[in-house]
């Protein structure tokens, strides 16, 4: 099933309908106990609006209060692509060393005031010169610590900034509209299927110039032992998404442009569409 976040309300998508759930606030909905079997059990009284008319409502991010962190170097063509931009600077080493290690590389990404949906625009940095999109699953952890849902990320960065020193990674990962989740909190039965792909493409005035498929079984680590990690020494009251690695690296001689539009979509999930503007 699929939640969306919208101005007019939570709304749950069942076998084609749109299903308006007023009882709730979004916090306290997506913490509930067993919250696929509570969705099953939802009683609607209301009428259901088709897909039509549910594409004239605004789409906001599926969150609230809830915090965004993100995972690196959880797959090896990331762990190149990071080697390869911090050559110069000798932080090569750390990359390597982190993607086997015990312990995973947890950030935090960004806070819900600065996060945006599908439809909405992502920056690049004015001070950065190799700005790219990463697309990623992410994971929704209610406030005890287990993965009920699942959605897109868009995790912005500027290559160039974190390739000059690895201590400049909050600079190059966190700034205005520098992370978009969406386009909703797909909450299903089991977990998601580990053969499930990303498929991510860019597009500058209509045309493509980006275009990457992976499976997400080419994770490393499970989705799991990140959750397990990021809750070792702190409490979510309200839940946690967690993006958990890229993939999908566009050649080094690529950076975003102002209105290149960013497509990134996931089997089961839907599709989550940006525009870049400049920050």
């Amino acid at each position: 099933m699929h939640l969306y976040n919208t101005k007019n309300g939570i709304y749950l998508q069942k076998q084609g309908l749109f299903y308006l759930i007023n009882t709730h606030r979004w916090d306290e909905l997506v913490n509930t106990n067993n919250l696929y079997a509570y969705l099953q059990s939802l009683a609607f009284t209301a009428n259901p609006i088709n897909k039509e008319a549910f594409s004239q409502l605004t789409i906001l991010p599926p969150i609230q209060q809830q915090e965004i962190w993100a995972a690196g170097v959880t797959y090896l063509r990331s762990r190149e692509a990071r080697m390869e931009e911090s050559k110069i600077s000798g932080g090569a080493d750390f990359y390597a060393k982190v993607y086997d290690a015990q312990r995973p590389e947890l950030f935090f990404k960004s806070t819900a005031a600065r996060c945006v949906g599908t439809n909405a625009t992502v920056n690049i940095r004015k001070d950065a010169s190799w700005n790219v999109p990463e697309p990623e699953l992410t994971l929704f952890a209610n406030a005890t610590g287990k993965i009920v849902g699942y959605t897109i990320g868009n995790d912005m960065s500027s290559r160039d900034i974190e390739g000059e020193n690895p201590l400049y990674l909050p600079q190059a990962k966190c700034y205005e509209k520098s992370a978009a989740i969406g386009p909703c909190l797909y909450v299903p039965e089991k977990p998601i299927n580990p053969n499930a792909t990303i498929t991510m493409q860019i597009f500058r005035a209509d045309a493509e110039i980006f275009v990457g498929q992976i499976s997400i079984n080419q994770m490393k680590r499970t989705h799991q032992e990140l959750i397990d990690y990021l809750f070792r020494s702190m409490d979510f009251s309200n839940g946690v998404y967690l993006m958990t690695g890229t993939c999908l690296v566009p050649p080094n001689e690529f950076t975003l442009a102002i209105g290149d539009r960013i497509s990134i979509s996931i089997e089961e999930i839907g599709v989550l569409t940006n525009t870049v503007a400049l920050k």
